[in-house]
Order: structure tokens, then sequence, then C-alpha cells
């Protein structure tokens, strides 16, 4: 026998499927995890609110990658990092569409282009390319998202790498991430609306769709088009809360438009125009830039969002509770967050077939299985025995409820909600797949044909 704790009896986890496009996605629940409040109330405001928010710049929002859990693998540095938030800027530097130079010739095309302002140049053959030229708007500010590196780009993104330990790993792979992949608009008075446009402004002010990108002119005699993979938005249903549900996935054009999906990432035939819909950004909105996943959130919307404060004393109230492991009889406690990354000798591991929680032990290591495989002691199933590790991006969830739940494969851990949501968002995978993803690792969550619960 061994001594019950904070944690049920044997430490269980009870699997949970949640349906996603036609396949359920389950997450992993600790049982009956006890949690004193009397502390957690007023850590509950956002940094911003820590300091004098009268004196604090005005913040539109944040876009947070997808897939890291708190920072880059190596360490945030200056535009490359895994959040980053956008202020009002001292001077608007933003843009909209002036003068349309129609049925001009690409040495024309150039020499207007070369001027000091932005431009979007749009090639329809070789003898024809259409110009339409941008000036500046001081009710606007203008932020740029891509790979590069030139000094257009606010924040750098490359591609996500599920589970990767280093930069290296991302830059490893053939990035499918346009340079200059898209650009948000933000009003600069209330209510600091931000919008979200395909293609950014390079280093010499352009944007150019070239012959074999998709382009058209709209009914009133407009020029639009799309990038070559395209950058797709979801907006969820009822905010970003506790009662979100997933949106639908659309695709936003070169001048803000929204169409339905293509029937691949990189077709040169474009999706049906969505009239009802627009644009414009909402607490919880997902970017998708063909290799990384951003999700916005409103200043807003971070208010009301846990911090890492809260995340915190979380962590140590489950640790206080000093739950054991009904084989090693050893204490269990999750690792601080500064070594979210590193497996501790008394982290807390969960075999995912039953998901009874226990220390790492080497009981049920059998030969055969070629390690990959445990035996759980509690209940003897076979399956993988993995590490649970705490979810400590605050931007990921959706309440300030306790990490009581995992995700599987991956064993991160957040609250009931924040699993349930995410267990069910279909992400872009690839050119032309969604999948259901972790969004603390960005590893695909498991599938199971039914709800199971073990007790």
């Amino acid at each position: 026998m061994y001594r019950k704790s904070k944690w049920k009896c044997g430490y269980n986890l009870a699997v949970l499927g949640h349906g996603n496009n036609e396949k359920s996605v389950p997450q992993l629940l600790i049982r009956d995890l006890k949690f004193e409040k009397k502390s957690l109330a007023k850590l509950m405001f956002s940094p911003d609110q820590e300091n004098h928010p009268s004196k604090a710049p005005v913040k539109y929002g944040e876009l947070i990658v997808l897939g890291y859990n708190g920072s880059l693998p190596n360490g945030d540095r200056g535009r490359r990092k895994s959040r980053f938030a956008l202020f009002k800027r001292p001077k608007a530097n933003g843009v909209k569409p002036s003068t349309v130079h129609i049925a001009c010739t690409p040495q024309a095309a150039k020499a207007i282009s070369n001027k000091d302002q932005h431009s979007i140049s749009y090639t329809l053959s070789r003898a024809q390319t259409v110009v339409v030229e941008y000036t500046h708007d001081s009710n606007t500010d203008m932020f740029q998202i891509g790979r590069s590196t030139e000094s257009p780009i606010d924040f750098v993104v490359t591609d996500t790498v599920p589970g990767s330990q280093s930069n290296s790993d991302t830059q490893s792979v053939q990035s499918t991430i346009s340079r200059f992949a898209c650009r948000i608009i933000c009003e600069r008075n209330p209510p600091f609306t931000a919008r979200i446009y395909a293609a950014g402004f390079d280093s010499s002010k352009n944007i150019f769709l070239g012959e074999k990108a998709a382009k058209w002119k709209t009914s009133d005699g407009q020029m639009d088009g799309l990038t070559t993979n395209g950058v797709l938005v979801m907006h969820p249903r009822n905010g970003f809360t506790e009662d979100s549900k997933p949106g639908v996935w659309r695709e936003i054009s070169v001048c803000g438009n929204v169409f339905s999906l293509r029937e691949t990432r990189s077709a040169q035939q474009r999706g049906k125009m969505v009239e009802n819909e627009t644009n414009q950004l909402q607490d919880g909105s997902l970017i998708d830039l063909c290799g990384a996943t951003l999700l916005w959130r409103t200043a807003e919307g971070l208010s009301r969002t846990p911090t890492v404060k809260h995340l915190e004393a979380l962590r140590q109230e489950i640790n206080a509770a000093r739950p054991q492991c009904p084989v090693g009889f050893n204490t269990l406690a999750f690792p601080s967050m500064k070594r979210k990354d590193v497996v501790d000798e008394k982290q807390p591991w969960v075999y995912l077939n039953c998901g009874h929680v226990h220390g790492y032990h080497n009981w049920g290591n059998k030969e055969e299985r070629d390690g990959k495989d445990r035996e759980c002691p509690m209940c003897r199933s076979v399956g993988p025995y993995v590490p649970l590790w705490l979810g400590c991006e605050a931007g990921f969830y959706v309440d300030a409820g306790p990490p009581t739940h995992a995700f599987s494969p991956c064993g991160h851990v957040c609250s009931e909600k924040t699993t349930a949501y995410w267990s069910q968002i279909p992400l872009p995978h690839g050119t032309h797949t969604f999948h259901a993803a972790c969004p603390f690792c960005a590893h695909q969550l498991a599938g199971l044909g039914e709800s199971t619960e073990h007790i």
C-alpha cells in the first residue's frame, strides 16, 4: 500500500476525447488536485497593470508563436522571439492606397516603384504591370512579420519544428514562410482596431506579385492578389474565453479581403470571396504563415489572462501538496519555470494509455519493448511513459483555472478549459492538411475513437 496525498489514489489521469475534424483528440486529467485561492486573485492582472497604466504606452496587442513554451529554444533575441508586443509608435508609419497606374510597361513600373514611397506591383504579363502607389496614413501604425531579417520586418518568424530544442533545428528545415509574409495595420485611436494583410513591403518599400502569383481585378477596377503559400486566419467564436469554439480558416489577400481556402496552399485559383467577414483581428485570432502559426491577443484580452506570476503560484501550490510516487514513495514536484525544458529527478511522469502518474522509475522497462513502451505498475497496461511539463506561456490559457490537464502525447499541463479548446483547433500543417497540436510544443495530438476514463 502507499500513502494517499493530494492526488487521488494512484495519481490517476483520465483520458478525455475532444472532437476535431471527425477525429477526437485526448487530454489527460489530473484528478482531485487541491488549490488554495486566497493568494491568486491579486496575481490575475496583466504585467501592464502591475506598472502605472496611465504612464505606459498604448499596447495594441501581442503576437505569440505557437509551439514555444514561453521563449525560443535558445532564448529570445532582438526581433526573433516567441512573443512580440505591438505598441503605438511615436510617429505614425501606416500607409494607404492612392494612385493606380494601369497597363504600364515593366520599365515604367520599375520607375514608379523606385520612388521614395510604398507601392504594390501586379505583373499581368511580360508587357503589362499594374502599380498601386501607397501614401502615408497619419491615423495608423504598420507592423510587418516575415522570415527576413531586413529592417522593414518588425517580427522575425522562422519555421516551427515540433519539440525543437535549439534554433538550429528550425534553421535546418527549408522554409515555406515568406520573407515578407504579412503586415498588420493598427488604428492609432480607440478602439485601436488591428487589421491583417498578406505580404509585406521590402527594403525598397515595394511588394511584387509576379506572373505566377494569383491576382485579379476587382469589381471596382482595383487590383488584388494572394501570396505564394498564403496567409490564413481563423477567428474563434465567442472570443478567446472559457466558451471559445474554433472558427473557420480563411485566406487573407494582399488588400485585406477574405476568401475561402484554395484547394492547395499554393494553387493559382483563389477561393470564393467571403463578403460578410473582414480582416479585422480579434482576441484569439490565429494567423498561419505556412510554417509558423501566430496567436493574436488584444491588450484587453491579455488583461484577463493569467500572468507568469499566477502560473508560478499554481506550480508552488501543487508542489506544496507533496504528492508521492506510488512505487518509489519519493515526493513529486514540477521543476521551476526557468528549468521548464530540463527533466528534474522529482518530475512527475505519466503512463499515457492509463493515465497513472508516478515519479521516474525503471519498473516495467523490458528489453523487448525497446524502451518505447512501459508497463504501468498500477494497472499493468502498456504504453508510452512521458514526463509532465507545466505550460509556461500564459497567453495560450483561455482561463485562470489550475493546471489540472495535460496534452497527449507531449505531457504539457495547463487548465482543463485550455486543453479542451486547443485540442479541438485544427491547425494548418504543411500545404494541405490540418491537425490539432499542443500550443506549447507544436506536437500533433494523439487521437481516440471514444473518450475513456480510468478510476
